[in-house]
């Protein structure tokens, strides 16, 4: 009687574009851990290495690695990631496109993001204006982010630069949700600037820092009534 022989079953598939780095494997898990070090200066070093790398366009997990660092303590770091992400999804439409699954991982965290990751966010958009794109194309993918902004926007403990860019954002990325709030808060400093026109003899103080958003919101309300 002759045995059927079947062939070993393949554990690992090795793809292309991961041929010549799983050679780097080793060096790869070490700056993958250090991206969670509590040392500032170890999880830039592991975002020096990824990149020297050419992995961050190319492996799901350390994409959706370096989303999770969106929240990192360190404001130059963060401003780092966005770079790194904002570039990712530019050469979507570009000649080097990042693998599908990188798209789908890095969509997966950020589509999950609520006002604290966007709180931090704006952080680096107040700290850095070259961080604008990346950061409109990041919460582009986000749905929830819009009512995230509508609700920094209207936080009148909220510092007033984090709130200028909130609804510069919303204006820029297109959140209609937002409307609302912004309408609330453009009726609002409305009312507060005509009284104090009728009260000057009380001294502006908080009111009139809040009242330098009034023609940041009314320029984004023009832009989201386009789309209604």
């Amino acid at each position: 009687m002759v045995e059927n022989k079947r062939s070993q079953p393949t554990l690992f598939t090795v793809r292309d574009t991961y041929s010549e780095t799983l050679e780097l494997v080793p060096e790869l898990w070490k700056a993958a851990e250090r991206l969670t070090s509590p040392d500032d200066r170890e999880r830039e070093k592991g975002i020096s290495e990824l990149i020297s790398q050419d992995v961050c366009h190319q492996s799901p997990l350390i994409a959706y690695l370096l989303a999770t660092r969106l929240t990192d303590p360190n404001l130059e770091i963060r401003f780092h990631v966005l770079q790194i992400l904002g570039d990712i999804l530019r050469r979507r439409d570009g000649g080097h496109a990042a693998p599908d699954s990188v798209h789908r991982h890095l969509q997966g965290y950020v589509s999950q993001m609520r006002r604290r990751q966007i709180f931090a966010i704006l952080q680096v958009a107040e700290a850095y204006s070259a961080a604008e794109d990346d950061i409109a194309a990041i919460l582009n993918m986000c749905s929830y982010a819009g009512v995230a902004l509508s609700g920094i926007l209207s936080d009148r403990k909220a510092p007033i630069p984090i709130r200028q860019k909130a609804i510069y954002f919303c204006g820029r990325v297109g959140f209609v949700d937002a409307v609302p709030a912004l309408e609330r808060l453009i009726s609002r400093l409305q009312a507060q600037s005509e009284k104090q026109t009728h009260m000057d003899f009380v001294s502006p103080g908080e009111n009139m820092l809040e009242s330098s958003l009034l023609i940041y919101a009314r320029a984004a309300l023009e832009k989201l009534k386009k789309f209604i």
